[in-house]
């Protein structure tokens, strides 16, 4: 198998894991989401902003907690495993870092600093439903995705035998 198509079965896992799940994914996102449209757009108080970002913060903790128990409910994650996957594919892992280095320049810079200055002048209600679209979006796919990563190196298996 290709070292790259083996660095797409984790986003492609991760694909489909979203769509299965999409109702806990999203829905604990949408708590960032809320938060950052509510904090760029209009703005929070210096005790409460602090607060805010506590509960964002836990619930991307609880959105972790949450994928990384249903992916890995019927596996069994070894270190060892982890070992002989980056020993015999790190190819893959250099793929794996420069498509998350893509999805990061779209996302991040393309569509918030490219995008955002030129077209809307750094209007903060652009970048406020930005934000909110990307949580949900961009951000958990991007945890789903890490999980998948670590889901595919911890619980490979052996090539069978003849």
């Amino acid at each position: 198998m290709s070292e790259l198509r083996l660095a797409l079965e984790a986003p492609r896992w991760a694909a489909r894991f979203y769509a299965r799940h999409w109702p806990v994914v999203v829905g604990l996102s949408l708590v960032g989401s809320v938060q950052r449209l509510v904090a760029v757009n209009w703005g929070v108080p210096d005790g409460l902003a602090f607060a805010s970002e506590v509960v964002v913060m836990a619930a991307r903790v609880a959105l972790v907690v949450v994928v990384w128990r249903l992916a890995m409910r019927d596996e069994r994650p070894r270190w060892a495993n982890v070992r002989t996957f980056v020993s015999h594919h790190w190819p893959s892992l250099v793929w794996q870092a420069v498509l998350l280095g893509v999805a990061f320049l779209v996302a991040d810079v393309v569509l918030e600093r490219v995008v955002g200055d030129l077209l809307f002048d750094s209007s903060p209600t652009y970048l406020a439903v930005l934000l909110f679209v990307k949580n949900p979006t961009v951000i958990a796919y991007t945890f789903v995705w890490w999980i998948g990563l670590i889901r595919q190196a911890a619980v490979s298996r052996p090539a069978p035998v003849g």
